[in-house]
Parts: C-alpha cells; structure tokens; sequence
C-alpha cells in the first residue's frame, strides 16, 4: 500500500469515527442524565436537543454537529495532509470529500449508538463549509428563510438540501472534474438528508409535525412511551 494511500484511509476512517460521536446523546446525558432517544422525537439532533433539554443545549449541539464535518474536510484540504499526498493531485483533490462524505455517514449511522444517528443536516453543513463555502452559506439563508416563514425544522432543512446542489451547481457549474466531484457530493448528500426525514414528510403529509416551539403533543402526534415527555416548549435551530 502506498504512503498516500495509507494516508488518506486514515484520515477517512478518523473522519468516520468523529462523525459517530452523537453530541446530541452526549450533551443530554451530561445535562439532564437521560438518553434523547427516548424522549421527543427520538432523534439525537440539535432540533430535538433543543426541544427536551433547552434552546441553548440545541444551539451547542448544532455548533458541535457542525464543527465535527467542518475541521476534517478543512484540514484534508490544507497544512500537513496535503504535505503528505504531494505528487498525488487527484488523491489530495478528493480527500476532502472523501472525509466530508465519511463524517455525514458517521453522523447519520454512528458506530457507537449501534448505526442509529441524527439527520445529517448540521454535519453536512459544516462539511460544505469547508468545500463550498458559497453555496453551503447560500443553502444556510434558504433553511434560515424557510424556518422563519414555516416554523417547520424539516421542511426547512429538505429545502436547503435541495438548495444546496442547485447553488453549486449555478454558481460553479460542472466543467471541471473536481466541480463535477463536489456536485456529486451535493447531491448524493442532499437526497441522504432528504431520506432521513421520511418519517418528518410523513408526519407533514398527516398535519401532525411539530413546528418551532410546539410539542409533538401540542401537533396532536399520540406516542404511548416516554417520548414526548419533560419537553421543553422553547424553540431550537
């Protein structure tokens, strides 16, 4: 195996491992002694953080969410990594992809919550921040415009994933191979985000989907175990 080669599958599985720490599970454990995938929706994000433990408590799950996609694929990207690949252009031009893409995979499917993660959305954030940094912060004010106009986190954070390919793929196109690259990643992330949220279009579909500040109980959604309980009813990003 070559030097580089063993370089990158390192930084691709350090990639992977970071995006398994569920910062949401951890943060709630630390926080109130409970385990959030029993309480609200179930999920390990920012959203449902936000919503059980306290807005403040979601707000530093989503930074940390997505500082862990930003710094592998910005540093895969820069400084002693790319030292080490030298020589090899095509291998050093996708590393940081290769990384990005293996922390929204650990996010979405950690190894140490037994492969049952979050969404993705804060993760992938921080990843597209690092290699397209234009169209990540335009996708950004699509989800932040949505939220504040609908009041639903999912049908903001489905908007944004579909913007996020369409931004890429106006502002920069597709003529080059690392363009096409990156375009691919904005796409195949958008729709792994999009299928995340199937039980959230579901529940849309039903009119029981919770919007910002409201419980799943206050959108009618009945749930016989402990989710749904000790909610906190302030809004969360």
């Amino acid at each position: 195996m070559g030097h580089g080669l063993l370089i990158a599958l390192v930084c691709i599985l350090s990639s992977l491992l970071l995006g398994s720490i569920p910062f949401g599970y951890v943060v709630a454990r630390l926080v109130k002694g409970i385990d959030i995938r029993k309480h609200g929706s179930g999920n390990i994000g920012a959203t449902n953080v936000g919503r059980v433990v306290g807005r403040p408590f979601g707000i530093l799950v989503f930074l940390l969410d997505g500082a862990k996609g930003f710094f592998p694929a910005f540093l895969a990207a820069s400084g002693p990594i790319r030292l080490g690949l030298e020589g090899q252009t095509e291998l050093m031009a996708i590393l940081p992809l290769l990384c990005g893409a293996a922390c929204v995979v650990g996010h979405m499917w950690p190894v140490f919550l037994k492969f049952k993660g979050g969404k993705g959305v804060a993760t992938a954030l921080g990843v597209f921040l690092a290699v397209a940094t234009v169209p990540a912060l335009i996708a950004f004010g699509v989800w932040g415009a949505v939220l504040a106009i609908g009041r639903y986190v999912s049908v903001a954070s489905i908007t944004a994933a579909v913007a996020l390919p369409v931004a890429f793929a106006l502002l920069r196109g597709a003529s080059t191979p690392d363009d096409r690259n990156t375009l691919a990643f904005c796409g195949l992330a958008a729709a792994a985000m999009i299928l995340k949220h199937r039980g959230n279009i579901g529940r849309l579909l039903k009119g029981t989907e919770p919007r910002i500040g409201r419980t799943r109980a206050d959108s009618g959604e009945k749930n016989g175990n402990s989710r749904g309980s000790n909610v906190d009813k302030k809004p969360a990003m």
